[in-house]
């Protein structure tokens, strides 16, 4: 058998020792995800914290009936005198809103209106600070579903740092968190979601902090 040159043999070595140096990375980084998915779903509301205090306006983002019919039940309820949905899809009129909410009419209807220039939470965030500094809005209530809300969260203080949030998750029947490991749909999704917390937390120490109004 013929012996390796000892350029080879040392060409080997580094090899072995940058690939063992990729797998111990990985092998690092999967565990730190896993780790920090762990966090994520524990620390999850499992209720809403505060059901009385008063704001200048609810929030909704849209992304399904739970929410809209939330919001709408918040306004009639007097926690708010107006109600902003972000993130309705351009066409889509009150009617529709109030179809897909399996909801009736609140009064007064002059008291909801409609964003149509979100697509994501970033945009949610955006359009919406856009709308409170145009309306003098100072505090909102915000409603989405309770998997969402730390993201959201992370978007609107970013974009509204001076703003008073108070949040008001809702909890879809379809997700079950409380047992996600059993359903392989519920644990795709809360890993998707874990995954987009990370992306926009990365994100933001890049970005400068918005300065308070």
């Amino acid at each position: 058998m013929t012996e390796k040159h000892p350029a080879q043999r040392s060409q080997l070595r580094l090899a072995l020792k940058a690939g063992g140096f990729v797998v111990g990375s990985l092998l690092g980084l999967t565990l730190a995800w896993s780790l920090g998915f762990l966090w994520f779903v524990a620390t999850l509301p499992a209720k809403v914290a505060d059901e009385t205090t008063h704001t200048d306006a609810i929030v909704v983002l849209t992304g399904g009936s739970e929410r809209l019919a939330t919001g709408v039940a918040l306004l009639e309820s007097g926690l708010a005198d107006r109600l902003f949905i972000s993130g309705v899809h351009r066409g889509v009129e009150l009617p529709e809103i109030f179809k897909a909410a399996r909801t009736r009419h609140p009064e007064p209807i002059g008291a909801i209106v409609l964003g149509y220039a979100a697509d994501d939470t970033v945009g949610n965030a955006a359009e919406t600070a856009q709308w409170m500094a145009r309306e003098h809005v100072g505090s909102v209530r915000l409603v989405t579903g309770a998997y969402h809300m730390p993201r959201s969260l992370m978007e609107f203080r970013h974009a509204m740092p001076g703003a008073v949030i108070v949040p008001h998750p809702v909890f879809p029947d379809a997700v079950k968190s409380a047992e996600w490991w059993r359903w392989p749909g519920t644990a795709a999704l809360l890993a998707t979601e874990y995954s987009k917390y990370l992306a926009a937390e990365i994100r933001h120490w890049f970005l400068p902090r918005k300065p308070s109004p």
